[in-house]
């Protein structure tokens, strides 16, 4: 295998953090930023040091609670991707092989990589609403298979992956002794007052990783976890030592308050949510130069530009539109790409109809050369 770690990166990441802001932005795919003042914390509830230990007690206990799991099987880590790091690395070994579907979160192809793993590959097609064919898992997995790796909702798709299929996928794995890590992070998306999770299909054989950015808008705080079995969950506390060591003791109080106030923050972008998205839908239903598959819930849609390039589309809404789009060539189809609507109702109203004049012209200027 001919990969470098001195030269290790994610193209996503890099265009996330470098290129993807504009006055209109459709690139996000979480929800906008929750403010802290409408956490309602008081500085008598923060310090500065806490105990250095493995995870902030009240912390792992919220946790379990929230998901009904032992709090051994916790592992508190720096947002869904540290969790997603941590989960691989204490599974594998390098030149271990994992079956990751397709198309899938850039980040995760990246790490997987960077730790030395041999990817495998099964497609989810559009023909089949992106939704999970067993059949292709079962003619892709092999005895090497140390883990199959899926995310649900499915990024970029927002598909759902029901926990029929996920038991049928753990009954595969357990043939070749493979785990199955499921990252939950937009599952939170369903606004459950008692989440359901992939994890209570089998303890013993499912990962599940998580956080409060996606669904809550709470990404500062880089609340992320891990739910595995409980000498798993050590192991990468202990891979953790290597690379944070401890955590910042002022996000882990504002993530106890956090979890505390969840069916609040919950219902209010709930409420947000539900007409974002209606906003979306109608959006779509009227344009005749995309397709697309509609998920039942979360932020993302995942079109495809009937005609046309998307990347070429994508540099004129920069340029002279001031419009984003996540390009799909970063979620391995060029001629897709992300849309998310997370932000304010406002926010996205005027962005779709920027958005909508931006392909208007796309579509006249391919017209012109034709």
């Amino acid at each position: 295998m001919n990969y470098s770690r001195s030269t290790a990166f994610s193209p996503y990441m890099e265009w996330a953090k470098l290129h993807s802001m504009a006055k209109f932005n459709l690139a996000t795919s979480g929800i906008a930023n929750f403010p802290l003042a409408e956490l309602g914390v008081t500085m008598d509830q923060l310090e500065i040091n806490g105990p250095s230990i493995y995870g902030y007690e009240p912390l792992l206990q919220m946790i379990a609670r929230r998901y009904r799991v032992p709090q051994d099987s916790v592992v508190s880590a720096v947002g869904t991707s540290l969790a997603n790091y941590l989960a691989l690395a204490a599974i594998t070994e390098p030149g271990d092989e994992i079956l990751v579907e397709q198309p899938t979160y850039e980040l995760i192809l990246s790490t997987a990589k960077y730790l030395g793993l041999e990817v495998k590959r099964f497609p989810r097609r559009a023909e089949n609403n992106f939704a999970i064919d067993l059949a292709e898992v079962e003619r892709n997995i092999t005895p090497r298979t140390r883990a199959i790796v899926i995310c649900n909702l499915h990024n970029p798709t927002g598909a759902l992956t029901p926990d029929a299929t996920l038991r049928e996928i753990g009954n595969l794995a357990r043939k070749t002794g493979a785990y199955v890590l499921v990252d939950e992070v937009y599952r939170e998306m369903l606004y459950e007052s008692a989440p359901a999770s992939a994890f209570h299909l089998d303890p013993e054989r499912f990962i599940v990783t998580n956080s409060l950015t996606k669904a809550y808008g709470l990404s500062g705080l880089r609340c992320g976890w891990v739910l595995a079995a409980p000498e798993l969950a050590q192991r990468m506390f202990r891979i953790n030592d290597l690379h944070g060591a401890t955590f910042a003791h002022p996000a882990e109080l504002l993530s106890v308050i956090a979890f505390e106030k969840l069916p609040q923050i919950a219902a209010q972008i709930k409420t947000m949510l539900n007409a974002n998205r209606a906003l979306l839908h109608n959006f779509l239903l009227g344009r005749d130069d995309l397709d697309y598959f509609w998920p039942e819930y979360g932020t993302i849609v995942f079109p495809r530009l009937k005609s046309g390039e998307v990347d070429a589309m994508c540099s004129m809404l920069r340029d002279e539109f001031e419009t984003k789009v996540v390009p799909g060539s970063f979620f391995e189809n060029p001629d897709r790409f992300r849309l998310g609507v997370g932000a304010s109702t406002e926010s996205v109203r005027a962005s779709l109809q920027q958005f909508a004049l931006g392909l208007d012209h796309y579509r006249a200027s391919l017209q012109v050369r034709a």
